[in-house]
């Protein structure tokens, strides 16, 4: 497998490792993947007593076999997965992948534990160090901070506001013998972001510190969360014949490009739930579409490295048919209300306890019925988060309190006071020269 730019540069045939390396191409857009041969065999191989490890391993050596070897690729997935997802019936044609059994509750363990695996491979066959840059509010940088423990050859930068770092081990820390950097910065989230946006401007220092970003502006991020998705198919594909209905949380659009990017793998799919967005809306005969841009994209800014959307990468996978949106890709309008009332029917029904974001994903399914109904289809709800971090709201819904597993609570209580800067990149890069 093969990637090139969402925009203007469709000539770019780069490697996995180039790819992940150098996070987003020169004309503003994303990497992309190029699908160019079907895994249906692999995929159809895999079966219910297939691990999440091994279902790793294989679909890594299927896309990136020029690469890597058979048994890099396992390496890759062995070390990135001393954890799996978890398949949960409610009912006959209602499932909930739960995607938060990793090291801190939250989904992106499954993507950044994987990114970091790849990275280190790539880096100790290259001979080279690099550096993670990330914004994070505690949830992104806990990920990296387990992601990263033992891997020498990697560091990371975190830049938080003030107060708002929290989930970390201190022993992660570099100056306690890890490989996190945490600096503070005296300004608000979006100051964050710009910094991260100046530093990448500065070719030097980004080419001196073999900068890279951790976010989904990294197909690193995104390429993995195909992962749980045929995990899922494997465990279904006896019971459903593959007739399945992924329902998630629009989000950024990540979770949902990395389900369209396992059935441009060849994974069976009947279709994508979601809710609608500003971007993503339903049109006058109530099919999904997608808000045409003022500007056309290769015009327009460049992707928000910082805080990037993968609404590109949706765009990407429709450009030569957007015909295939409106059978695939199935939002509704989900208010509040909606997603309280879902969150109150799944207790009632089922006994079973959703976060905000599944709740708002449940909700959604709700409103599809009809189309589920006509295809004879079941649904996956994507559960992205230990439940436990809703608590506040579920207690409030449902009278009931969610307890956080205890590793991830101790975690949960701890707050680190690191250095303090102003929302300056060149202060910051100051900064990080004096560390790495």
């Amino acid at each position: 497998m093969k990637f090139t730019s969402s925009r203007v540069s469709k000539n770019l045939n780069l490697s996995f490792s180039e790819a992940v390396l150098n996070c987003f191409p020169q004309d503003g857009g994303m990497y992309v993947p190029i699908f160019d041969e079907s895994f249906a065999n692999w995929i159809l191989y895999m079966n219910g007593q297939t691990s999440f490890q091994s279902i790793a391993g294989t679909l890594t050596s299927a896309m990136i076999k020029d690469e890597f070897s058979p048994i890099i690729c396992e390496s890759i997935a062995t070390k990135a997965f001393p954890f799996s997802p978890k398949l949960v019936q409610l009912d006959e044609n209602l499932f909930s992948l739960e995607l938060y059994h990793g090291p801190t509750g939250c989904y992106k363990d499954f993507a950044i534990s994987y990114f970091a695996s790849c990275l280190e491979n790539i880096l100790i066959m290259q001979d080279k160090k690099a550096t993670i840059l990330a914004v994070t509010n505690g949830v992104t940088g806990a990920c990296i901070a387990e992601a990263l423990k033992s891997k020498t050859r990697l560091k990371a930068v975190l830049l938080y506001t003030k107060g708002s770092l929290k989930r970390i081990d201190s022993s992660c820390l570099l100056e306690n013998g890890g490989n996190i950097v945490q600096i503070e910065v005296n300004g608000s989230e979006e100051q964050c972001f710009e910094v991260v946006r100046q530093i990448f401007k500065n070719k030097d220092f980004t080419s001196k510190y073999n900068l890279t970003l951790a976010n989904s502006v990294n197909i690193g991020r995104v390429l993995p969360m195909i992962f749980p998705y045929i995990y899922a198919f494997s465990r279904l594909k006896n019971k459903t014949c593959g007739d399945i209905f992924y329902a998630m949380d629009a989000g950024n659009y990540g979770n949902l490009v990395s389900g369209l990017y396992a059935w441009k793998s060849s994974l069976p799919v009947n279709g994508f739930i979601t809710n609608c967005t500003d971007t993503l809306i339903l049109d006058s005969k109530n099919k999904c579409t997608i808000l045409e841009e003022k500007e056309p994209l290769a015009k327009s800014i460049s992707t928000d490295l910082g805080n990037p959307s993968n609404l590109e990468r949706l765009e990407a996978v429709f450009q030569t048919d957007s015909q295939l949106l409106k059978g695939l890709v199935f939002p509704s309008v989900v208010t509040e209300k909606d997603k309280v009332a879902a969150c109150k029917l799944a207790f009632k029904k089922y006994g079973y306890i959703l976060d905000d974001q599944t709740s708002l994903a449940f909700a959604a399914t709700i409103k599809q019925e009809e189309t589920i109904l006509d295809q004879d289809g079941c649904v996956v709800l994507i559960a992205r988060n230990h439940p436990g971090f809703s608590n506040n709201s579920i207690k409030q819904l449902l009278g009931k309190t969610v307890e956080l597993p205890e590793s991830i609570k101790k975690l949960q209580e701890k707050k680190l006071d690191g250095v303090i800067l102003p929302p300056d990149a060149e202060a910051i890069m100051n900064h990080i020269k004096t560390l790495l």
